[in-house]
């Protein structure tokens, strides 16, 4: 557990080189929303997301987020987005162990595989919503873990086009 949360503090101390201009934290979660959320839903969520989320109700840069959970969200909270993307009415609803937590701007969504959850993590699928997967295990899983994520998908592909004090390359 150590571990995690050494790796959690690391990872959003890199995310902290950003200049202001070019990513947003979100302010810390302070009160139960995150259990009472895990409760709602049945699954618990993993030690890093927990960890993160509790740090920073939403992260953003440029063309990426991580939701917030917040009703001042409106509509991209991750409780509303998890409850819309499970509908039935949805045309290809998710399953209700995915927690789509980062939009792909298509429709599409990264999410945690809570049903994987292992010794504090669980890995990220990419959940694409005009694909009928077979079955689950055909999703594509991108990284092992959240923190793996956030490392690849949100620092190092911004730093493909942007330097740390939000300047293009």
């Amino acid at each position: 557990m150590k571990d995690i949360f050494r790796k959690c503090d690391l990872i959003t101390t890199e995310l902290h080189k950003f200049d202001t201009s070019i990513i947003s934290l979100g302010p810390p979660i302070n009160d139960k929303r995150l259990e009472i959320f895990e409760r709602d839903i049945g699954f618990e969520f993993p030690l890093d997301f927990k960890y993160i989320m509790k740090r920073h109700n939403r992260i953003a840069l440029p063309g990426i987020e991580i939701y917030g959970l917040d009703k001042e969200l409106r509509g991209s909270s991750l409780d509303e987005v998890y409850q819309y993307e499970h509908k039935k009415e949805v045309y290809n609803a998710m399953p209700k162990e995915f927690l789509p937590f980062s939009p792909d701007g298509r429709g599409n969504h990264y999410c945690l595989n809570l049903s994987k959850l292992l010794k504090g993590v669980c890995p990220v699928v990419f959940w694409q919503h005009d694909f009928i997967y077979e079955s689950i295990e055909i999703v594509e899983e991108c990284n092992h873990d959240l923190i793996a994520w956030i490392k690849e998908e949100m620092i190092e592909w911004t730093l493909e086009d942007y330097n740390y004090d939000g300047t293009e390359k």
